[in-house]
């Protein structure tokens, strides 16, 4: 199979849409999934033509979380052998996730319907999250004798511990609204109006600076868990050295000359 069997890449207005393309499997997050879609996203957050992200999916299942094909004993396969293999998917799994979240570009999921799992790991890992109100989320691995501990990771630094608890511990899908209140989702929007809502909230985005916003997302997630005083003393500096960037100096100049500003190249 190639990789366009896994993930379809688009190009539209300076944003760059990976679309997990596998819908009669609910395009799982199987070993070749992850790294097709590591593949893409590092492609994409090299290219000066890309300036905002958006993964996306096809079929009614955005992402049923890992293939659990994959994650069950194969046949004649020694325990240590099964646990090796397992450890390599949850490793690739948390490398996408880390890609995502100090990528040096903005990355949006779009939601269309159910994000099981490590599916819904994948929603947490976006910088933003915007769904169908037709979409739930789900953490069920307490339905089949485990327990979604890596999704909650990034679920967990999303919600709040209780919210994420009770998404892990019930195992039960919960409604885009749902979402929306507690923390996973920035929007909710008709189904038949999430391609167009999400093409303009990623098309806003990349009008921005990409140089600021490249500092400005790696300095967020650096001093979110910092003590306070440590992160203000951070984010000071950080300013400091954004505000004497060309293209701040580019920014001011438009504000006061009340037109768009004229940003270097990613």
């Amino acid at each position: 199979m190639s990789p366009a069997d896994y993930v379809q890449t688009h190009l539209e207005n300076h944003v760059a849409y990976l679309t997990l393309s596998q819908p009669e499997k609910r395009n799982p997050l199987s070993l070749e999934m992850l790294k097709v879609l590591r593949a893409a996203l590092r492609e994409m957050f090299e290219s000066p033509e890309v300036r905002a992200l958006v993964i996306c999916s096809t079929g009614p299942v955005f992402c049923a979380g890992h293939d659990l094909q994959e994650m069950r004993p194969q046949q004649n396969e020694a325990r240590e052998v099964q646990a090796r293999r397992i450890t390599e998917i949850l490793e690739t799994c948390s490398g996408l996730m880390m890609d995502i979240v100090y990528g040096p570009k903005a990355v949006i999921a779009s939601v269309q319907g159910m994000a099981t799992a490590a599916g819904c790991q994948l929603v947490s890992a976006c910088d933003l999250a915007i769904a169908s109100e037709a979409a739930k989320f789900c953490t069920p691995g307490v339905n089949i004798g485990g327990f979604c501990t890596t999704p909650l990771v990034g679920i967990g630094r999303n919600l709040s511990r209780k919210h994420a608890m009770e998404l892990a511990l019930l195992g039960e899908p919960v409604d885009a609204d749902y979402a929306l209140q507690f923390g996973l989702l920035n929007r909710v929007v008709p189904h038949d109006a999430l391609v167009e809502e999400t093409r303009s909230l990623a098309e806003k985005i990349a009008s921005k600076s990409a140089q600021g916003i490249r500092a400005g997302k790696a300095d967020f997630y650096r001093q979110i868990d910092m003590p306070l005083a440590e992160a203000f003393e951070f984010a000071n500096e950080a300013m400091v050295a954004a505000m004497m960037t060309p293209d701040s100096d580019e920014g001011i100049r438009a504000f006061f000359e009340k037109r768009q500003p004229n940003w270097q190249e990613a």
